[in-house]
């Protein structure tokens, strides 16, 4: 990243500690509605993409491993390093270009991972927000990369930097609060950087951050998917995410507190 953000470090070391797998750094950079879309594209958004996209990109690098040319059970995938056959490792190499830095931003020079991650591939991405008087306080949304026709990423992509790694990325819709609309789920969040894990962890998550004493504010994952120590019952049952702050903040944090 052009950055040091080591909140989203942190984000990318819990993905990895959960999955074994490559993490995704990427800027929370635009998003995308279908109005806008088919003004400058003329392309109507269909499928998953349909209600809007959110634009993932990265300036300068991302792990090759977000191209999705690994696959599992014929889906594109992103996988533990010792699961990932020599194909896979040439597909991933063959699908990414590497154009020269932006001086712009890398004054040193060097090379960007221009790619383009392929669609249909479950992600979740997450943020951890320092915020004072609070401390850290996470936000998680699950969702799916999405295919757009060639055509149409390019005439996007160049609002940005077609020099760098791309993502396009759907959340999962609830239809209430921050997840009530793809808009919504980038308007609440807290900061232009996520990180990106395959697969939909959003669950193991919430139970990590219990642990560690950091309150969730912002997910899409349903509530028979979660588990909390009992204790937090304590707090509030109708009300499950004030109930969390309230448990984090009576138990303290597990290692230091912040000031």
């Amino acid at each position: 990243a052009t950055e040091n953000d080591c909140l989203n470090g942190i984000c990318m070391l819990f993905g990895h500690l959960l999955t074994n797998t490559a993490q995704i750094f990427a800027d929370v950079r635009t998003y995308w509605s279908p109005d806008a879309v088919r003004r400058v594209t003329g392309y109507e958004l269909q499928g998953d993409a349909a209600g809007g996209i959110i634009h993932l990109i990265n300036s300068g690098a991302a792990t090759l491993d977000a191209t999705g040319w690994q696959e599992s059970n014929g889906r594109p995938a992103m996988k533990p390093y010792w699961e990932i056959n020599p194909d896979e490792v040439a597909r991933c190499l063959d699908a990414t270009s590497w154009y020269p830095a932006d001086t712009g931003y890398f004054r040193g020079g060097g090379y960007s991972s221009g790619f383009l991650t392929r669609g249909g591939m479950p992600v979740t991405m997450m943020r951890l927000n320092l915020v004072k008087g609070l401390g850290p306080a996470l936000q998680i949304a699950e969702g799916v990369t999405v295919d757009l026709p060639s055509e149409v990423h390019a005439t996007l992509n160049e609002r940005t930097n077609p020099t760098w790694p791309t993502h396009w990325f759907v959340p999962r819709l609830t239809g209430n609060g921050p997840f009530r609309d793809v808009y919504s789920v980038m308007n609440n969040w807290g900061a232009n950087h996520g990180a990106l894990s395959y697969g939909h962890i959003g669950a193991d998550l919430i139970s990590l951050a219990a642990l560690l004493r950091i309150p969730v504010y912002m997910h899409n994952v349903s509530e028979e998917r979660i588990f909390r120590p009992s204790m937090w019952n304590a707090f509030g049952t109708a009300d499950r995410e004030g109930a969390d702050f309230r448990a984090c903040a009576a138990l303290g944090p597990l290692y230091c507190a912040y000031r």
